[in-house]
């Protein structure tokens, strides 16, 4: 048979109906593993993990067949407990592969301890942003007599005078003491004539 003959007999389009199919078929089984090995359109809600411990978190995920990594601690929050999850990527409702990895931050086991600075003699608007670089806050302001308006003349913490280099436990409140710039000044040295008595001469007898 000649070849323009079998591509136009019965026999050929049959071979090549046969191997459309068996393409076709093909195809919808590589889609198929395809879909099962990346586990395509079955995705996780991921949950919020705030305010759990490692050891919960853990079990958590394993339930969902999620992952985790602790990346690091932060500084303590009074807001959250010791040891407690306070940030996760992704966040909370995020869709998610199974086997995805939820990387997490811990919170510390509590307040760090920082150094009282030299205020003394320092302005209001200087002293405030020092303290909050710290991690301290502005606590209760007093005003006393005195000849620097706003300026820092003493630093109380509970009621007690700091000095500079004491140490306190972040977050805490610094109470301080300002000059009121009210005060005169008085200069000791003139001393008023008129307010001497003058010495008195014993009475001839």
């Amino acid at each position: 048979m000649s070849l323009r003959k079998y591509l136009t007999s019965r026999v050929f389009f049959l071979q090549l109906l046969m191997a459309a199919a068996i393409i076709v078929v093909l195809g919808y089984l590589f889609m198929h593993w395809l879909t099962f090995t990346t586990d395509h359109g079955h995705e996780i809600e991921v949950p919020n993990l705030a305010r759990l411990t490692e050891e919960q978190v853990e079990q958590k995920l394993d339930e969902l067949d999620l992952d985790y990594v602790l990346l690091d601690s932060v500084d303590y929050r009074s807001e959250f407990p010791k040891y407690s999850v306070v940030e996760q990527d992704p966040l909370p409702g995020t869709k998610v592969k199974v086997g995805r990895k939820i990387y997490i931050k811990i919170n510390a086991s509590g307040f760090s301890s920082v150094k009282i600075p030299d205020l003394i003699d320092k302005t209001y608007r200087e002293a405030v942003p020092t303290l909050k670089a710290l991690g301290l806050e502005e606590g209760t302001i007093t005003y006393i007599p005195n000849l620097g308006k706003d300026m820092v003349l003493e630093m109380r913490y509970k009621g007690r005078n700091l000095k500079v280099g004491d140490r306190v436990l972040k977050a805490s409140k610094i109470d301080l003491v300002l000059g009121d710039g009210k005060a005169s000044y008085v200069d000791e040295s003139q001393v008023d004539s008129t307010a001497t008595d003058p010495a008195e001469n014993p009475n001839d007898e």
